[in-house]
């Protein structure tokens, strides 16, 4: 099967994802196999909160949009631009995904097709219905994909390469288990943002969505905020009630009291808007419903830092002069081309 043709089909998935929206579902007849897919599609992502209570409607519908912009046919075709693929070695490469945000996982799994290897794929038990439909409309599409794909609920055997994602935690064990094939491990990261008091209320506004999308449960999300001394938070508790409604969704709010109490409990100092708590600390790794914060005092001391601390983070939000700078609001918006851990997939991919 060729590059082209697989192309072509993540287009057509494309094609069928946009046709789904929160807001509403529209129908395309030119989209292929709606008549196999559309209303089982609609069916799925209402049951989406059944399999994992995380996976509200809202959400699934938001990573339907994104994945649906990634692969129209400009991006991808700028993503693959860079690559030599034509004298890859087809091999079986084992996926082993994570559950925290939906179709999480689907970026390895488009990596490793598009650039020319069979899949083997251990899904989490957090998100085990979503990429398995959309591989099965690739089928559809085209029948060479039966050959490349494959999901197994059992050990992961008869693979030439690994990239699997986990905690740290589960990481130490992948690192033993999977030592002697080509691998990519990866581990706990979380996001920040740096501010220095100049951002607008649309700023902030935007970084409420870095926040909160997906319940602040992926990496993407920004858990630790960076202020300068004597920083006035009030402009940013102001911007961020625009997301107060995610309160009455029963197991954020479920998360809110219970490590409010924690802290309360432990004599923390915390800032608190009744759907949001702050709490001053050095780590970057927060509880669903805290972000916590740092006073820093200059950018180069701040830069040296976070330069050390490279393998913890995912992704840097500030308007300031930063490596690697995201936008305000764009966390969980990322490109094909942005990687997890910032190790290039594609190129691994072609290597090994």
């Amino acid at each position: 099967m060729l590059q082209i043709e697989k192309k072509n089909c993540f287009v057509e998935l494309g094609k069928f994802l946009a046709q789904f929206s929160f807001a509403k579902n529209t129908k395309d007849e030119t989209v292929l196999h709606n008549d196999l897919f559309f209303d089982s599609f609609v069916e799925l992502i209402e049951l989406s909160q059944s399999h994992n209570g995380w996976f509200t409607p809202e959400q699934v519908y938001f990573a339907i949009k994104s994945w649906a912009t990634a692969l129209e046919i400009n991006n991808l075709n700028h993503w693959l631009s860079k690559y030599d693929l034509t004298n890859v070695n087809s091999k079986t490469v084992a996926l082993v995904l994570a559950g925290n945000i939906p179709l999480v996982g689907f970026h390895d799994f488009l990596c490793v097709l598009i650039s020319g290897h069979k899949v083997v794929i251990k899904t989490s038990s957090n998100d085990q219905h979503l990429i398995k439909f959309l591989a099965n409309y690739l089928k559809t599409a085209n029948s060479d994909f039966e050959n490349l794909i494959k999901f197994t609920d059992g050990k992961l055997e008869n693979f030439d390469a690994v990239i699997a994602t986990g905690s740290n935690n589960t990481a130490r064990y992948f690192e033993y288990y999977f030592q002697n094939k080509p691998n990519i491990i990866r581990k706990n990261r979380n996001s920040i943002a740096i501010l220095n008091g100049s951002e607008t209320q649309e700023d902030l506004i935007n970084l409420g969505e870095d926040i909160f999308r997906y319940f602040g449960l992926g990496c993407r999300n920004v858990s630790k905020l960076f202020v300068p001394k004597g920083y006035d938070f009030k402009s940013f508790f102001q911007a961020i009630y625009a997301y107060k409604d995610i309160i009455y969704y029963e197991k954020y709010s479920n998360n809110y009291d219970y490590n409010k109490a924690v802290f309360l409990m432990s004599n923390f100092k915390l800032l608190d808007n009744e759907f949001l708590t702050l709490k001053e600390d050095t780590s970057y790794a927060s509880p669903i419903s805290s972000v916590f914060y740092e006073y820093y005092d200059d950018l180069a001391t701040l830069k040296m830092r976070l330069t050390n601390d490279h393998e913890q983070i995912q992704c840097i939000v500030t308007n300031l002069d930063m490596p690697s700078a995201i936008a305000f609001g764009q966390t969980q918006s990322p490109k094909l081309w942005d990687y997890a851990d910032n190790v290039d997939t594609l190129a691994f991919l072609a290597k090994i």
